[in-house]
């Protein structure tokens, strides 16, 4: 089948033949003719199934005829997740509608200036591509009509919801006319993407569509075991040094975690750059661009690169942090093996993350071979107890011991015919020095042992008296010991030895008397208090 066969604008297929695109993809092939009858499509596709022009074709066919409702606003919306994903979009739509007259777009996206949007706006475009955040900041300022809108599109749905915009994605959804057109698409239409599109659309024709297995041949997928960070900082330097690896793509999981990776890996004398959603629009844009130029040789970055970047001199993909979530993982390795190449790419995990393992492996539908890099192999197999499903076995080595073959506990013994140590804790009797408990022994005398001292709260008897030894303390008499004390005879409060200093003699117009506050016209004596 070809695209002529598809029913499309004339316009849009001479469009199509200077791409050099003849025939369409499964996912084209299936999408189109249903988006061209006016139904209401839920599509689910993995990436690099071209479902990008499986609804840019079909939305452009309709927008070479003029539209029959008034206003100005855009009559195409697509919804995209992250910035870069928005601006490929709208590369693609300016190339399908290169020959389509006044056909004008504009890409509102965060992390760029307000003021060049608010003049694409006012140009009155008829196909907008934005994010969800950015474009309700518009809305709220008042420089968007929706009243004649004819296509919604949600591309990557379930990397939106993941990311928090299902409210965002609904107050915008409500500003729309109900007469519009939804296509949603998304890796997987189970889950909370499943209960959105059925509350956005009427009557959808339901499409998936798997991946070629030519495609996943094309990525080779290793699987490498850590002990701790350093031993994955090691052979994260040792996989970069290969002289095999052209460009590569390392994942982090959080934005910190990139910027700490992307200084190391600089000290250590690559050339890397991070990219993240805190960074701004324009230096985005321009890592991606040294990036296709080839002076960026690493890239680090978070799953904002998951999707949108199409950079066909990268090599590896390696997942320093291992995705939460088996969607991403598919497509962060789909950055690699682009136009037909061969793409290698590892993931990095500890034992502790198996289960992250397990949920890839059962996504793809096949294991992941696990490789170990010689003089840094992990202390702990942690590829042991997991990977059954895979097709996985562990085999002991010779000698090692399992709970199977350890020994039972044996008979208990009598008191007589044990040993100490094989006595459990709570049966150990008192040794020499110890106390026992107060049930196993009764109070003694002091004329006893100190093995047999008496028990804590026992009542000691007196001990009889020495030969020049006083076993009676005396009382505790002033600062002395058997002697009494003689205290110093006191004058109005003070010892008979201490002499007040005396005052001197008052000055004209002051009182001395206690009780008595200076007169009138008395002078001030500095800090003297009264």
């Amino acid at each position: 089948m070809s695209f002529a066969e598809l029913g499309l604008n004339p316009i849009v297929l001479k469009c199509l033949e200077t791409t050099g695109y003849t025939e369409p993809t499964g996912v084209q092939s299936q999408a189109v003719p249903a988006a061209l009858e006016g139904k209401d499509l839920l599509v689910s596709s993995h990436t690099g199934s071209g479902k990008t022009a499986a609804f840019l074709l079909p939305s452009l066919h309709k927008l070479a005829e003029p539209s029959q409702l008034p206003g100005n606003g855009p009559r195409l919306l697509v919804l995209c997740p992250t910035r870069e994903l928005a601006l490929q979009v709208q590369k693609q739509a300016m190339i399908y509608g290169a020959g389509m007259r006044k056909l004008r777009t504009v890409c509102l996206v965060g992390g760029a200036p307000f003021g060049p949007q608010f003049q694409a706006l006012k140009v009155h475009p008829e196909v907008m591509i934005a994010t969800p955040g950015r474009l309700i900041d518009h809305l709220e300022r008042g420089r968007i009509d929706f009243s004649r809108l004819e296509v919604l599109v949600l591309d990557e749905a379930d990397r939106m919801l993941d990311m928090g915009f299902i409210e965002d994605i609904e107050h915008i959804v409500a500003r729309t006319p109900e007469s519009r057109q939804t296509l949603l698409f998304s890796a997987t239409l189970d889950g909370m993407v499943g209960k959105i599109a059925a509350q956005m659309t009427k009557s959808p024709l339901r499409i998936e569509v798997a991946t070629k297995e030519e495609h996943k041949a094309n990525i080779d997928q290793r699987l490498l075991f850590t002990d701790d960070i350093g031993h994955k900082h090691r052979l994260l330097d040792f996989l970069l040094r290969d002289a095999g690896v052209n460009q590569a793509v390392v994942f982090t999981a959080t934005k910190a975690s990139a910027e700490e990776l992307c200084e190391t890996l600089l000290e250590q004398g690559f050339t890397a750059a991070a990219l993240h959603g805190d960074m701004p629009q324009h230096k985005r844009n321009r890592t991606l661009q040294r990036l296709r130029d080839g002076h960026t040789r690493i890239l680090v970055a978070t799953d904002v690169a998951a999707r949108g970047i199409d950079v066909a001199g990268i090599s590896h993909v390696i997942n320093f942090d291992a995705p939460r979530q088996a969607e991403d993982y598919v497509h962060r390795i789909g950055r690699t093996g682009r136009a037909g190449r061969l793409g290698i790419a590892i993931t990095l995990v500890h034992g502790k993350e198996r289960h992250l393992v397990r949920e890839i492996e059962r996504y793809i539908g096949k294991p992941v071979r696990v490789e170990v890099v010689p003089g840094m192999e992990p202390k702990l197999r942690h590829d042991k107890d997991f990977g059954k499903a895979a097709g996985r076995k562990f085999e002991r080595k010779p000698g090692a011991k399992v709970w199977a073959d350890k020994k039972p506990w044996g008979e208990k013994k009598p008191w007589g015919e044990r040993k100490w140590e094989d006595r459990p804790r709570a049966e150990h009797p008192a040794q020499a020095g110890e106390r026992p408990r107060a049930d196993d022994r009764p109070a003694s005398t002091w004329g006893k042992p100190h093995g047999q001292a008496a028990w804590k709260g026992a009542k000691p008897e007196a001990r009889p008296a020495r030969p020049g030894h006083a076993w009676e303390r005396p009382e505790k008499n002033g600062n002395t010991w058997g002697k009494p004390e003689t205290r110093r005879a006191d004058v109005n409060g003070n010892r008979a030895d201490y002499k007040p200093e005396a005052r001197p003699a008052a000055k004209p117009g002051h009182t001395w008397n206690a009780d008595a506050r200076p007169q009138a016209g008395a002078k001030s004596r500095g800090r003297q208090s009264w």
